[in-house]
């Protein structure tokens, strides 16, 4: 089945995705625009693309069920062995944390805590989503909108479980200034990302809070954490592949998600991509000047903790529902946790999580040069977490 759309808006669409044909953006697309015939295509893996049908269903359905066939099994297995081996690991870590200089906060063991944590949030994910699918047919017993509100309840319950769990686990603290700009939707929100433990930020600080029902832009890997796949799958998202040549259809798709939301919605895009880091950040600009963008590279370079953005996505948003604000989700906090080591060392412990978050009207946005616009809003955010973190090292 076929979304579709007023022709003023598709040929604006259609406009944009040449020009950023090359950015590298391919989706799974999943618009709740259809009903539920397209909630159904969406579970079996018979999505369609922006542009038409999609003739490669079977080959995406069959990639479906070999990633679930791995990836549900692995989630139980590693529960499994995190239980079995709980009393081996518990006396283990104490003694190691306990031995180590300075590693009285138990570092170990808390991390241990959040494996645990998070398998368990996964397992009972799953299971909660494929009772919903069975009990409901598939959402033909409930009707659409009932189908859609219960995987966002379940959704909340996942990631606020995930982000109270982990922020009491590692005993750190968040301030966040702003929040009242984010109150009335819908909106765009732009999320600033540093490190793997800022994924569910603004599900805590936001979305479930609100009950605000976000459409996300995640990229494509996410689809190996199953409760993701399976749920994400059912709801209005889409994930990118961010290494593909090919980009025209797909930024028709995430551009779709900014269609048709309502005051309780909103689009969540990361415009960065991926995590910072010095060395992405130099091969950022440095493929930024390779293209002639040098007045964009010449901004990108000034930054000091945040990557270019990355323009396909955010501005795809942006000329679709050209009537909505934009808000930009910043934080300071995550910095350094970038690795498996750091984040096993205890990094996390004690850390106070700074957020701000400005809204930008529709009316403030330029019609054109938009490159600029975000380049210059993304040396904004950067200004501002340089100076949280000099405040912080100066206390």
């Amino acid at each position: 089945m076929v979304c579709t759309e007023g022709r003023t808006e598709r040929s604006r669409s259609t406009r944009f995705a040449n020009r950023v044909a090359n950015q590298g953006i391919e989706t799974r697309q999943h618009s709740h625009v259809g009903g539920l015939e397209r909630l159904r295509e969406a579970e079996l893996g018979l999505e369609t693309a922006g542009s038409g049908a999609d003739r490669y269903a079977h080959r995406r359905w069959l990639a479906k069920l070999r990633r679930r066939s791995i990836s549900i099994p692995a989630i139980g297995m590693a529960l499994a062995l995190w239980c079995i081996t709980s009393p081996l690991w518990l006396v283990l870590f104490a003694v190691m944390d306990g031995l180590n200089p300075g590693w009285g906060r138990r570092p170990r063991l808390r991390a241990m805590c959040f494996f645990g944590l998070y398998f368990f949030c996964e397992l009972i994910g799953i299971l909660v989503a494929v009772s919903l699918w069975v009990l409901t047919l598939g959402g033909m017993l409930v009707g659409k909108a009932r189908f859609l509100s219960a995987h966002y309840a379940l959704q909340r319950w996942w990631s606020q479980a995930l982000f109270r769990g982990s922020f009491g686990l590692f005993s750190m603290s968040i301030d966040v200034e702003g929040e009242s700009v984010a109150r009335e939707g819908p909106y765009v929100l732009f999320v600033r990302h540093s490190s793997s433990a800022d994924t569910v930020l603004a599900a805590g600080v936001l979305a479930n809070p609100q009950r605000r029902r976000f459409r996300y832009v995640l990229k494509q890997e996410l689809l190996w954490d199953p409760c993701l796949d399976i749920v994400g799958c059912r709801l209005p998202n889409v994930f990118v592949n961010r290494r593909a040549a090919r980009s025209g259809n797909q930024v028709l798709a995430v551009a779709d998600l900014a269609r048709h939301l309502g005051p309780d919605e909103g689009v969540l895009i990361y415009p960065e991509g991926t995590r910072f880091s010095p060395k992405k950040q130099a091969r950022a600009v440095e493929k930024i000047r390779d293209k002639g963008w040098d007045e964009l590279a010449e901004i990108a370079a000034s930054y000091r903790s945040v990557l270019p953005p990355r323009v396909a996505g955010p501005l795809a948003l942006i000329e679709a529902a050209p009537q909505l604000d934009v808000v930009v989700l910043e934080h300071s906090g995550f910095e350094g946790v970038d690795s498996f080591k750091r984040f096993w060392s205890g990094e996390l412990i004690g850390r106070t999580v700074h957020v701000r978050l400005r809204r930008i009207p529709a009316s403030e946005i330029p019609s054109s040069d938009r490159e600029r616009w975000l380049f210059e809003q993304w040396l904004d955010t950067d200004r501002w977490i340089t100076q949280v973190r000099s405040d912080s090292v100066a206390k």
